[in-house]
């Protein structure tokens, strides 16, 4: 038996099939996402939901026909954008993705983003679905005939499933803001404070569930791609703690109450359960600094180009174990989310550590000490499974030891990359009662 699992990113998306007993990851094909476009607002962050839908539908029945035939088709994405639907449950707007900036934009003293959250009381900010509503509202800039909006994977599972309109998983709903974590809604009250028409949130379910279906398969709702990600990783919830290293750096994992959790964000998941998650803004780019870094120092001291210093840095780290005097780097050089004005730093520096494999050494320990010091700050360190996902992680053994090390915990890597498109994959699987529940269809994931 086989599922499909999209992941519609920002920059690409992937498809994915999987042996639904074996857990088996039978093909993964990415495309670009080009569906940008150029607006005339140079704040504003936009795409075609039509390029976007007719991409899906291609590379879905494309596998379809290789590996049908299909059980089920799940679906994520990237989360807090917004399209506006008409009735019928078409496109009127392009998508307003999540780095669209409207929100920073002045607004009564403030911006638009800091007054919604003071006369809400929720945390908004750019990007959020709620805040660019709210801008668009403001402006008089909803389309004509919209009567919804919803994210761009509610609609590409909405189109799937031939459904008119769209049905928002908890899991993505809360992205867009304005979202009630004990209630598991949206704060449609808190919504009409600030003059919006609260009828254009979707609706929203904390069940995986299917709702339609695409050639005879059926399709589940769309769920976040964060939550997916986790999902896909992590076998065993109850015992195990995730850690990612992309761009950025997240460590996270499932709690039963939406209870604050100091530095940690907590985020709606499925059945009355969330993620604490913590995420530190520099992660693998913290990485790539560094090599930007030794790069232009090489090009500095011989005077000619040199094209990547990584694999020097490799071949460092696979022949040199972490030093024992090390250097304490702190890797905050994006600041936090917390505090955008803090830096990184680098101390304990003596005549004897002052070097380039101090300073490697140093780096890694300052990405995987910011996970970790946040982890311990939510009150974690009660798991007894550690599992790692990313390409900054998957890459690069030497991180790997690292946060073994540092956790106290042998690391977990899943045989499958894809995540989040995994994640879906299983979400259908119990949407579609190919598996009891989403912890049975869990149990396929296997590890390197």
């Amino acid at each position: 038996m086989r599922v499909i699992g999209l992941d519609v990113g920002t920059t690409t998306v992937c498809a994915t099939v999987i042996d639904a007993a074996s857990g088996e990851l039978l093909r993964s094909v990415t495309k670009p996402n080009a569906a940008a476009l150029q607006s005339v607002y140079p704040f504003e962050r936009i795409q075609d939901p039509a390029v976007i839908l007719n991409l899906c539908l291609k590379m879905t029945g494309s596998l379809i026909s290789e590996y049908g035939p299909v059980a089920a088709i799940g679906v994520t994405g990237q989360m807090h954008g917004i399209i506006y639907l008409d009735r019928l449950g078409d496109a009127v707007s392009p998508l307003y993705y999540w780095q669209d900036e409207s929100g920073n934009e002045p607004y009564q003293g403030s911006t638009y983003a800091g007054y919604l959250s003071a006369v809400t009381g929720c945390k908004m900010a750019s990007g959020f679905g709620g805040t660019t509503y709210f801008y668009h509202s403001v402006n008089n800039r909803v389309p004509q005939g919209a009567v919804v909006f919803c994210t761009i994977h509610d609609y590409v599972a909405m189109k799937l499933a031939g459904a008119a309109a769209p049905l928002s998983h908890v899991s993505d709903a809360a992205s867009f803001g304005l979202f009630d974590l004990e209630r598991l809604d949206f704060d449609r009250a808190a919504a009409e404070k600030a003059g919006l028409d609260a009828s254009f949130f979707p609706q929203v379910t904390d069940r995986f569930e299917t709702f339609g279906e695409y050639q005879g398969i059926p399709v589940a709702v769309a769920v976040g791609d964060n939550q997916a990600s986790f999902l896909g990783c992590v076998r065993d919830t109850g015992e195990s703690v995730l850690v990612n290293i992309g761009t950025g750096g997240q460590v996270s994992y499932l709690t039963g109450s939406p209870a604050h959790l100091n530095g940690l964000e907590i985020r709606p998941c499925y059945g009355g359960r969330y993620l604490a998650v913590g995420s530190s803004l520099c992660g693998g780019r913290a990485f790539a600094l560094l090599e930007n870094f030794l790069r232009e120092a090489a090009q500095l001291v011989t005077g000619g180009s040199v094209i990547s210093a990584y694999p020097a840095i490799d071949r460092y780290l696979a022949e040199n174990p972490p030093p024992a005097n090390a250097l304490d780097v702190s890797t905050k050089f994006s600041g936090t989310r917390e505090n955008p004005v803090e830096r990184g730093f680098i101390k304990n520096i003596g005549t004897g550590n002052f070097t380039p494999g101090h300073l490697i050494w140093g780096v890694l320990g300052g990405i995987c000490g910011e996970l970790l010091e946040m982890y311990r700050a939510g009150g974690g360190a009660y798991h007894t499974k550690l599992v790692g996902s990313g390409n900054g992680l998957r890459r690069n053994p030497a991180l790997q030891k690292l946060f073994a090390e540092s956790f106290a915990l042998p690391l977990l890597i899943p045989r499958h990359s894809e995540e989040a498109a995994f994640g879906a994959a299983l979400t259908a699987m119990a949407a579609a009662g190919i598996a009891e529940d989403i912890t049975q269809a869990q149990k396929i994931i296997e590890y390197r």
